[in-house]
């Protein structure tokens, strides 16, 4: 849907918000959504989604002809950036394997000029494109998104967007004494790629690390899947396609902070050589890793990728990392929630408050030292899986704690995004399929690091 900033809405199907229950004005041209909280600024999001939607129906039902919805526009209002942010995020479809493609009944959306229009436009339109592109990635199939093709994204983004690129094969990651992503990737025809991308402005007031969980498939490894809970996984590099798509939208948008991105890039297959319950598994720091399970891989991928992220990059404020990593985390949170944990009370506040105000959803999970102990192991420093089945997703996060050096201890956010980086159906602005999950609550986290 392109976007023109025009002095006048005339000819335009107008987009209208009230507290009151939606209807439509084919007269005026107008179809007023209803908004279920107006002091909740999420909600604006929703409804412009949902605004979006009403029309898409309007015109199914042939209520509305596609010419007269060809245009739609929308006036300055206290909440512009979320009701157009809703508008995009909902207008998304997927159909790159579809023999016909779908048609958008929507060519054009108008924006009255107001004061600081085209800022704000700017920046929906680039958060924006980052979610659909990360949306993309993460909708596309294993044959096509496996280690090395995610990689290239990551190279042409970093020659386009003016991005610092590091890279490491297979034998490099080895080289590095990676044990834990080593084993994760040695299974597959498709080898395990490490990939960093930097955005480095002069004089940048903060420094973040961003680490992606990128599974491209997970078949469980030799602990396989169910052939019903294996559907799907190919979403389970949504953590690292999420750190795309936030390297695409700072650079894009220049944000004044420097921003480190590591994908931690494999597929968890079964084979001849694949790593096996009982193995134990050596990280970059030493430690050893008993295996209970090959499907708790994630957090193998994740461990040594944080280590080579603190030991390859020095003076950093923040570092977060961010997976699909638990069904635990959906049980207990739902799957419209992200969890986040970490050591820093203050510090996950203020990722809360930047998931709120950049549409999403999460909530907190707190460590104790008790889960801790279900991690023992009694032939290695640790087990990838607890000894109990409970409290799943924060036995993860403290896993992955281990690999935090003591003095980043303070600045470590851990992101479960299991529950809505894919959805069965869809729900608000977001379509059944992936979300773009992580993308707007890590730019506006980085965004409020330039004040």
């Amino acid at each position: 849907m392109k976007i023109e900033i025009v002095e006048s809405l005339s000819g335009s199907f107008q987009i209208l918000f009230s507290e009151n229950e939606t209807k439509f004005d084919l007269k005026k041209k107008q179809i007023i959504q209803k908004v279920e909280n107006i002091s909740d600024s999420m909600e604006f999001r929703f409804a412009g989604g949902e605004a979006i939607k009403n029309l898409q129906n309007a015109v199914k039902i042939g209520m509305l002809s596609s010419d007269e919805v060809a245009t739609v526009s929308i006036s300055e209002t206290e909440n512009f950036s979320e009701i157009l942010e809703g508008i995009l995020l909902s207008n998304y479809t997927f159909d790159k394997y579809l023999s016909e493609k779908k048609e958008s009944p929507f060519q054009t959306l108008l924006v009255k000029k107001f004061k600081g229009a085209k800022k704000s436009v700017k920046r929906v339109q680039a958060i924006v494109d980052a979610t659909n592109f990360t949306r993309d990635i993460v909708n596309s199939m294993p044959q096509e998104m496996y280690p090395e093709s995610v990689a290239n994204l990551g190279e042409e983004l970093s020659k386009s967007n003016k991005l610092e690129i590091t890279r490491l094969n297979s034998a490099e990651i080895e080289a590095e004494g990676m044990g834990m992503f080593s084993a994760v990737g040695r299974a597959s025809v498709n080898p395990p790629v490490l990939l960093k991308l930097a955005h480095r402005p002069k004089d940048a007031k903060k420094k973040i690390l961003l680490i992606g969980k990128g599974l491209t498939y997970d078949s469980g490894g030799l602990s396989l899947k169910p052939a019903e809970y294996m559907k799907n996984m190919k979403s389970d590099k949504s953590g690292a396609s999420a750190v795309l798509g936030v390297m695409k939208a700072v650079s894009e948008m220049n944000l004044n902070v420097e921003v480190v991105g590591f994908l931690g890039l494999a597929e968890n297959m079964i084979g001849g050589n694949a790593y096996k319950p009982d193995d134990v598994l050596t990280a970059m720091n030493g430690k050893t890793v008993e295996i209970g399970n090959t499907d708790a891989e994630g957090r193998l991928v994740l461990g040594d990728t944080l280590l080579y992220a603190q030991k390859t990059e020095k003076d950093f404020d923040y570092i977060f990392d961010i997976a699909t990593l638990t069904g635990a985390s959906v049980v207990g949170i739902g799957q419209f929630t992200s969890a986040i944990m970490g050591n820093n009370e203050s510090l996950k506040k203020r990722v809360l408050k930047a998931g709120r105000d950049g549409g999403e959803y999460l909530a907190t999970l707190p460590f104790n030292r008790f889960l801790r102990e279900t991690l023992k192991s009694s032939i290695a420093d640790i087990s990838n899986i607890a000894n109990s089945r409970y409290g799943g997703a924060i036995t993860a996060g403290l896993f992955l704690n281990e690999f935090i050096d003591k003095e980043n201890k303070k600045k470590w956010i851990h992101i479960d995004i299991a529950g809505p980086a894919f959805n069965e159906k869809g729900w608000g602005f977001n379509p059944a399929g992936a979300s773009g999950t992580g993308v707007r609550t890590l730019f506006k986290f980085i965004e409020t690091l330039e004040k």
